[in-house]
């Protein structure tokens, strides 16, 4: 049953403004026939046991009326709810039916590296027709989620949810338990989207084009942004009409609803499985209670809005009212579209739904000089200077770390022409390489280097910083179990995240991963490390860790830095975690959005084994 979207524009013209090159019909090469595939289901059945059988096939999709050829784990997009209980074995038994390699990746599971399922690092991957049993103890609870690590597969609907029951009581009390697995969907070929993506960045996303138009921007912020040769719309490199935006597989007019009974306590495990998209989630008129942040529990938290990053996780408490409904929204970052679903109190009950935002612009704080209101003062928030230990060594050194102090100036506006902080380009030089360390690979894969990054564990995210209610940031979580390890870290590994836009190359250090397959970043055994990540692109990265969980530097004791294995690393911006290497084996270190990952933004994580091998 429609939502109502008589008061959504953009919803209920969509599929007449779907120009030609997004659908994918018509155009050869862009999508893949599709006569003669079974049907793939949308939302997910429920499998759990010490043995599974899971068979990755084709299939035809079908999201509002647009066809595509999906990739399914049995039968559905997503895969199906996989319930294991902390403390058991579970054996997979995966199959592929595809006319290609296949694997899936148990994203966030501690588990022997054999098993951790990436192509190249861990295991050769599954070859068609072959079967690849993955065997191991279920060694933790919380929300998780499943994805294939071959070719481009996530973007066609290879992933799915993960619940693992602990073993013993839950540190919190519900009475329903809900998962809202947010992904994007697309008719168009994956490859060709890479494709399209390295000989044009615009090309999916037509913010790019229109922004001078849409925005009041002075002449001076016009010629600022023409010399640093991109708009301040560089929000997402792909948004709608490309991408459909979906919770559970159905797109936002397809009906998907929870149900509630007025007082009810929901848990609702918001999983981010895109291939390439941010998403803010809110529930207008409802609070969330986060308690816990990539299955780790954390201290409970009332927001009203959180930006999850691609590959992130978030379990809210919510207690609806006696409202008929609540809409939940998961609008896209870039603000051109949004997944959706109802909390309803009866079946096709329906809440308002609220308007698409304007789209957020980029600031002087993202282009890492003029920090304005997502540079955080640590000093004043009370938890003192973000510094490193005394003892800790550092790997690089490096001219562009924290240095200067975080101000507070204009906050981001989105229509507000207070973009580019009415400064000046006079001086400045976006592409001064001086700024890296010295082993940093200078090439043609940096275009363009941060002045001065900062920290900003302590920003909500683009498009959040100026909005009106309570939103979450990294400094609000802390750790509900005191963390094991709290050594103070005995070295410091700084990385840098670099890309040239244009030619759509990412890297770690100027290095893409073809060039450093083979040589990986080592970690002692039961080492403690802190690693530092700065942002030397324009764009917001959820890096990735495979294997291990680490502890989030936000200004908390290290008793309480919340653990996490995804953390967003801000535009023009910096972010820190100590790790324990307590994880033997050869680990993937990547950027969750897919298209940075396979355009060289990955390296490998090699923890030697307590007697030196790995």
């Amino acid at each position: 049953m429609p939502f109502g979207l008589d008061r959504r524009t953009f919803l209920a013209t969509a599929a007449s403004l779907v120009p030609t090159w997004a659908q994918g019909h018509s155009i050869g090469g862009h999508s893949m026939p599709s006569r003669g595939r079974a049907t793939i289901r949308a939302g997910f059945d429920e499998v759990s046991g010490e043995v599974i059988d899971l068979a990755v096939r084709d299939g035809l999709r079908i999201v509002e009326g647009r066809r595509s050829i999906g990739r399914a784990v049995n039968g559905s997009v997503p895969g199906p709810l996989i319930r294991l209980r902390e403390g058991q074995n579970v054996r997979f038994n995966v199959t592929n039916h595809l006319g290609e390699d296949t694997s899936i990746h148990w994203h966030g599971l501690l588990v022997p590296f054999q098993m951790d399922g990436v192509p190249g690092i861990s295991f050769p991957g599954i070859k068609p027709k072959e079967t690849f049993t993955y065997d191991f103890l279920v060694r933790q609870a919380g929300t998780y989620w499943y994805h294939s690590h071959s070719g481009l597969q996530e973007q066609q609907g290879h992933y799915g949810p993960l619940i693992i029951d602990p073993a013993g009581a839950e540190p919190v009390k519900y009475d329903r338990d809900y998962i809202l697995l947010l992904s994007d969907f697309t008719t168009l070929d994956p490859h060709f989207i890479m494709s399209r993506l390295r000989t044009g960045e615009g090309y999916f996303n037509p913010q790019l084009t229109s922004w001078t138009d849409r925005y009041k921007l002075s002449g001076a912020e016009r010629r600022m942004w023409a010399e640093m040769r991109m708009p301040p719309t560089d929000i997402m490199d792909i948004g709608a009409p490309t991408y459909t935006f979906l919770a559970n597989g159905r797109g936002p007019t397809e009906g998907l609803e929870y149900l509630f009974r007025a007082g009810e306590r929901i848990r609702l495990r918001v999983i981010n499985g895109s291939a390439q998209s941010f998403f803010n989630v809110r529930i207008p008129g409802l609070p969330m209670t986060i308690i816990a942040a990539d299955g780790q529990n954390v201290r409970p938290v009332e927001v009203d809005e959180f930006q999850i990053g691609t590959a992130e996780i978030y379990d809210v408490i919510v207690e609806p009212g006696n409202a008929e409904a609540y809409a939940i929204v998961g609008e896209s970052m870039d603000r051109s579209g949004m997944a959706l679903a109802m909390l309803a109190s009866r079946p096709g009950g329906r809440a308002a739904i609220p308007a698409l935002r304007d789209p957020p612009l980029l600031t002087m704080g993202d282009m890492g000089m003029d920090h304005g209101s997502g540079g955080m003062d640590h000093a004043a928030m009370g938890h003192g200077p973000m510094t490193e230990p005394a003892s800790v060594a550092t790997d690089t050194g490096s001219a562009a770390v924290d240095h200067i102090a975080m101000g507070h100036g204009t906050p981001e506006g989105a229509a507000s022409g207070a973009a580019a902080g009415a400064m000046s380009m006079d001086g400045m030089n976006m592409r001064d390489t001086s700024l890296l360390p010295p082993d940093v690979k200078v090439g043609p894969g940096i275009d363009m280097v941060s002045m001065s990054p900062v920290d900003k564990t302590g920003d909500p995210g683009l498009g959040l910083r100026d909005v009106k209610h309570r939103v979450l940031n990294y400094r609000m979580l802390a750790a509900l179990e005191p963390n094991k390890d709290k050594r103070e870290p005995s070295r410091l590994l700084e990385l840098h995240l670099t890309g040239n836009m244009e030619r759509y190359m990412w890297s770690f250090d100027g290095r893409m991963y073809s060039a450093v397959s083979d040589v990986p970043i080592r970690f002692a055994w039961n080492e403690r490390v802190r690693v530092k990540l700065i942002n030397n692109t324009m764009m917001a990265h959820p890096i990735h860790l495979h294997g291990m969980f680490f502890e989030l530097v936000n200004g908390q004791s290290p008793a309480t830095q919340p653990r996490k294995n995804v953390v967003i690393v801000q535009p023009g911006a910096s972010a820190t975690f100590d790790l324990t290497a307590n994880e033997p084996g050869d680990w993937s270190f990547h950027c969750h959005l897919m298209y940075h990952m396979h355009g060289g933004m990955m390296q490998t994580v090699t923890v030697m084994g307590p007697k030196g091998g790995a």
